[in-house]
């Protein structure tokens, strides 16, 4: 059962600059965009065209100047404004719906000022629809003027806009300026834009044309791909975008090559969109509330006890700590995401009420550590914060305790005490001064400096992670709190030198957070795929060092703790299997001379084997990958053999062709293994193009036979050029003058003939003259007639008895 909810006043609103004019705009205009810069400080407020002024208004917390704008009647105001979040200093953007840009931002003087004014549209003729802002990119949807991309008509007007991405770049005073553009999608729907802090979602609108309106589309910038969802199909579909192509598809194209999604279906009934960690939160007509996720799945989050009222009523999605959140009017219900079951339900003072995005990470302040993950809900009464009630006695410890914490468990590893060191006995009795020093610098005693900064920084994510432990222990068993917490202890071992008590911990992480685990290793390792299915990483070679670094050869893992490489093997064989051998084979790029344990390791194909356990109980098709990527010959060699074992000819005849001129020996040994089947049997037969392309130049032709009669069954019984039926069919003569063939690639010698069988390989293409034609003798006629009887005759038959056959 879960705790109660709480709803806390963070503040008023009268330690905001300006706080009267920010009450009076909240409290007077339902319809006001509101945006909270990502250190919480900021709030932006934007009115719709023809509001009365000020149309924008930016109130600061603390220290600093507002910004109040108002445009004259009749002139257009900002169609969206938006905070550019990785600046250490305030700057926003303003767009038009014409086109037009301009970046304010703050300097060393006091107030805002203008940065810089653009044109996102230069050409002019366009219109924006919707603008959004993510990852360093601005993003519109603008509708073209009709010319050479379409002809008039009423579908060409439908699919007349397209979305633009422009990038934000950091410049000098300015802080950021607008980058280069190109465009992301061409001939398009209007589509509405809402951003998340790593993807992008372009969802339809009324004006959306009926037959495409039940399709949305997910940008990942990060990924490089674009997914196409129809949550009422329940279809979704993946397309990789194209560097070569500048990132560009066309709309229409894109939707013909998705089988199903054109199939006639009802426009989306969608209330309020919002973005969250987990996706993309919608809310129908009905009240039902869905998810659709970053991947493209969707599914039903719960239920609303109150539908919305039309597209006048007022409401507003967020999540937090699992919990789904939905302010509808006046009334706020708390559903939990995992089974939709209404965990709560509050009735408001004010039906006018705005959920704000929360921080981004690392931007809280030590202030705002307490409201950490809760949901803040903005009105004209004051910023509140909603979440669970904290659990009595939580007491954090203070930064002179976690410094001496992290001194003790510095020095008990380097000194020879038995008994265990404890932060009383360095702070009490000076036992060293490290401690003391670095205690006596948080305190303030030492003027500020670099390392005061990093320090500061440092435990600032150490105080919030003893937070979030702490509310985990106390009881919240949040998905999202549990993956936050395994996430950050996993990138923090990654940093250390990965032995003993870390490498332990790192163990536990893995098995009880599995998903958590891999997925912070993936940003430390900074793994991509690519087109060929390999996998890439732009990790610096210290972190792989410590990640393929295992113990010394013959040596069990002492209480069943794997060494980080095993680990990871290990874990993706439960999470993601047929990503286990394009990692060996990065891990094998990636492993340097030393890289293992004192004294000879084993090869990395072998660690990962043993992953799989014993042999005969591992994943066949996993083995087999493993071997072919591991670049051994002896393993390769295994693995072929497997395949002939299991008749997979194809995939042991590109085992052979996939090594290079580097490893001929492997490739002759692969050979090798192929012809003694071909000569056993038939079954290679259709193969046999590709067995000659296995087949090594070098290689005479006296020795291909002689390898062919090696492996040749035993004739038993009468020689006979036709087979019992059911039997196996015999090698012909034809089948190995394909392989004679190829042994003879590189051209006939012009010197004597080498071997007594290279004259089958060069037929002069005509046949012999024919004989003068002649009287024909009387044949006697005979019951049996012998050999003899059978005399060539100009064009007729001429059968020979050669005695068996190959």
């Amino acid at each position: 059962m879960k705790r109660a909810g709480t709803l806390r006043l963070l503040s008023d609103l009268s330690n905001f600059t300006g706080a009267a004019r920010l009450r009076e705009v909240l409290a007077g205009d339902p319809d006001v965009l509101v945006r909270c810069s990502p250190d919480g400080r900021h709030l932006l407020l934007l009115r719709p065209p023809g509001s009365p002024a000020p149309q924008l208004l930016v109130a600061v917390r603390g220290p600093g100047q507002a910004l109040e704008r108002a445009w004259p009647e009749g002139q257009p105001s900002p169609l969206d404004a938006f905070f550019v979040p990785w600046l250490a200093r305030p700057a926003l953007i303003l767009v038009w719906e014409s086109g037009l840009a301009e970046v304010w931002g703050t300097g060393m003087e006091p107030g805002w000022k203008l940065l810089q004014s653009t044109e996102l549209c230069p050409d002019g003729g366009a219109r924006l629809k919707a603008v959004a802002a993510t990852r360093g990119r601005l993003v519109w949807c603008e509708e073209r003027q009709l010319g050479v991309e379409g002809q008039p008509g009423q579908l060409s007007m439908a699919f007349s806009h397209c979305v633009c991405v422009k990038t934000l770049e950091t410049s000098g005073e300015a802080g950021t300026k607008l980058g280069r553009t190109h465009i992301l999608l061409h001939h398009c729907p209007p589509f509405g834009l809402i951003a998340s802090r790593k993807d992008l979602f372009l969802v339809p609108t009324t004006t959306t044309w009926p037959g495409v309106a039940h399709v949305l589309l997910i940008w990942s910038p990060s990924k490089g791909k674009v997914i196409a969802v129809a949550p009422s199909l329940g279809l979704s579909h993946s397309k990789s975008l194209d560097p070569r192509q500048g990132d560009t598809w066309d709309f229409r194209a894109l939707l013909r090559g998705l089988p199903g999604f054109l199939t006639p279906r009802e426009p989306l009934a969608v209330h309020t969109w919002a973005p969250s960690s987990h996706g993309l939160l919608l809310l129908d007509f009905k009240g039902k509330v869905s998810l659709v996720q970053c991947h493209g799945g969707t599914r039903t989050v719960g239920t609303l006890q109150e539908a919305p009222v039309g597209l006048e009523g007022s409401a507003a999605l967020g999540t937090f700590h699992g919990t789904l959140a939905c302010v509808l009017g006046s009334t706020l219900e708390l559903l939990d995401m995992s089974s939709g079951q209404l965990l709560e339900r509050k009735v408001l003072s004010t039906d006018r009420v705005h959920l704000l995005e929360p921080p981004a990470p690392g931007m809280k302040n030590e202030e705002e550590l307490e409201a950490r993950g809760a949901l803040c809900l903005l009105s004209a009464l004051g910023l509140f914060c909603v979440g669970w009630e904290a659990p009595q006695g939580l007491e954090l410890p203070s930064d002179k305790d976690m410094v001496f914490e992290e001194a003790c468990g510095y020095y008990q590893r380097r000194s020879l005490r038995g008994t265990q060191l404890t932060p009383e006995e360095l702070r009490c009795n000076s036992m060293f001064r490290a401690p003391q020093a670095l205690a006596s610098i948080l305190q303030g005693h030492l003027p500020p400096s670099a390392l005061l900064t990093m320090l500061r920084a440092e435990l600032r994510d150490y105080r919030s992670l003893e937070l979030l432990k702490a509310q985990l222990v106390a009881g919240d068993e949040e998905e999202a709190g549990w993956t936050e917490l395994a996430e950050r202890e996993v990138a923090r071992l990654l940093r250390t030198q990965l032995t003993g008590d870390q490498l332990a911990q790192l163990n536990t992480i893995f098995q009880a957070l599995p998903t958590a685990a891999w997925s912070a290793t993936l940003q430390a390792l900074q793994l991509q795929p690519d087109r060929t299915g390999r996998l890439r990483s732009q990790a610096p070679p210290d972190v792989w060092k410590k990640v393929l670094r295992g113990p010394a050869s013959g040596k069990e893992h002492p209480n069943g703790i794997l060494p980080p490489f095993e680990l990871l093997c290990q874990c993706l064989c439960k999470l993601e299997p047929q990503w286990l051998p394009p990692f060996v084979e990065l891990a094998q790029q990636q492993g340097g001379p030393g890289w293992g344990a004192e004294g000879p390791s084993l090869p990395l194909y072998r660690r990962a084997l043993a992953v799989l356990g014993e042999e005969g109980k591992r994943p066949e098709a996993l083995e087999l990958e493993l071997l072919l990527g591991s670049g051994r010959p002896k393993a390769v060699l295994q693995a072929v053999r497997q395949l002939i074992e299991k008749e997979q000819w194809d995939r042991a005849l590109e085992a052979g062709l996939a090594l290079d001129s580097s490893s001929p020996l492997l490739r002759s040994e692969i050979f090798k293994l192929l012809l003694a089947e071909f000569a056993r049997h038939r079954r290679l037969d259709a193969h046999l193009p590709l067995l000659c392309r296995l087949c090594p130049p070098e290689l005479a032709p006296d020795e291909l036979l002689l390898l062919l009669r090696t492996h040749l069954p035993d004739d038993v019984g009468t020689s006979n050029p036709f087979p019992e039926p059911g039997a196996e069919p015999p090698l012909t003569v034809g089948l190995v003058r394909a392989l004679l063939e190829q042994t003879g690639a590189q051209g006939r010698p012009s010197g004597p003939v080498q071997s007594k069988y290279e004259d089958i390989l060069w037929d002069p293409g005509t046949p012999p003259p024919t004989p003068p034609r002649g009287p024909i003798a009387t044949v006697q006629a005979s019951d049996h007639p012998g050999p003899e009887a059978w005399v060539p005759s100009g064009q007729g038959l001429c059968a020979t008895d050669m005695g068996g056959h190959l």
